[in-house]
């Protein structure tokens, strides 16, 4: 009965999309209409996504959600820099980094069995990715704080950062990479879809994920100044969260399944992701806008993600999850967002 309300829920987006293009409906109702289509949006990126890591393994099937799941966040990222929000894009780049790794990780360690045992040979690089990135924002960070964030000097000096952690990820993921494919070759069950099928729907899946998070994206503005809340509090966990709703929904889905290994790595490459993939692509993309963005990251959100770093490392450390580590990341995330919501303006 659940799996069938979720395939009829597939609906929603559709139907969303038709309402807002033939309606035009308030920006409230578009915020929550979008962020109801997202959930069984999410669910299907996480059915297909285990269908096809029946055929790579976990490792290989969390960087395929992993990819998928952060096209959205590029998405959204490029939208807002020619819309010149700068502030809106840094802010949902670190929030999906951040809650990736506390907030997602924390619900998947508590949803899943306990004691469940990890690949802490492939997760540990990837949280060192993070920690990676975390060094080298401190360069740009620390010239916003010496005058206007978004002069181009700052602009000059992220470029550098940028390819470095290009390269960093390019390296570590071939690494990785490599490995799942030697040792993740177990054969596939009778009932998994087709290799083919599985990525065809992972990717329509996404897609319509991307739309309706632009939708979302797009209302947030208007629904967060009716709730009186900051930009910055709006960027770093509304945007953020609602950007990165497939990796949440799939891996917490993923990790009741008792799939441990995948939910764990779908939250963690995702983060990885974001940090040292999509933050730096989208900072060379900027370049062709009028206003570049400089990744003149706020303390608060550099001490957020180097605690979150921190504390998913600690978890990992021993090759298993718990469900009272599940409960200790949730509660890191939730002093996170109370620390945004005191932070204010810049």
């Amino acid at each position: 009965m659940g799996r069938k309300l979720l395939w009829a829920s597939l609906g929603l987006a559709p139907a969303t999309a038709a309402v807002e293009l033939i309606a035009h409906p308030s920006k409230v109702a578009v915020f929550i209409l979008s962020a109801v289509s997202l959930v069984p949006l999410a669910w299907l990126v996480g059915e297909s996504t285990e269908h096809v890591a029946e055929h790579t393994g976990p490792g290989i099937g969390g960087f395929l959600n992993a990819s998928f799941g952060n096209a959205p966040e590029l998405i959204i990222a490029l939208f807002a820099i020619g819309d010149g929000l700068p502030g809106v894009v840094r802010g949902s780049l670190s929030g999906s980094v951040i809650s990736n790794l506390l907030l997602v990780l924390g619900f998947a360690c508590a949803a899943g069995p306990d004691r469940a045992r990890v690949d802490r040979r492939s997760l540990f690089p990837q949280i060192a990715l993070v920690a990676l990135a975390v060094v080298g924002f401190t360069i740009p960070a620390a010239l916003g704080y010496t005058g206007d964030p978004e002069r181009h000097a700052v602009v000059v000096a992220s470029i550098p950062v940028a390819l470095v952690l290009l390269l960093a990820y390019l390296a570590v993921t071939t690494r990785n990479l490599k490995r799942h494919h030697a040792k993740d070759r177990d054969d596939p069950a009778a009932e998994a879809w087709s290799l083919p099928t599985g990525l065809a729907v992972l990717a329509v899946a996404t897609a319509a994920t991307a739309y309706m998070s632009e939708l979302l994206v797009g209302s947030v503005e208007a629904f967060t100044k009716a709730a009186g809340l900051s930009e910055f509090f709006t960027a770093t966990v509304i945007v953020a969260i609602v950007g990165n709703a497939a990796e949440h929904g799939s891996a917490v889905l993923i990790a009741r399944a008792g799939n441990m290994p995948l939910a764990t790595e779908i939250a963690i490459s995702s983060s990885a992701q974001v940090g040292v993939l999509v933050t730096p692509v989208v900072m060379l993309l900027s370049l062709l806008f009028a206003h570049a963005l400089p990744l003149s990251f706020r303390w608060e959100e550099l001490a957020a993600m180097a605690t979150g770093a921190a504390v998913a490392g600690f978890v990992v450390w021993d090759g298993r999850t718990r469900r009272w580590e599940g409960a200790l990341l949730l509660t890191a995330y939730a002093a996170v967002v109370v620390g945004f919501a005191l932070a204010g303006s810049r």
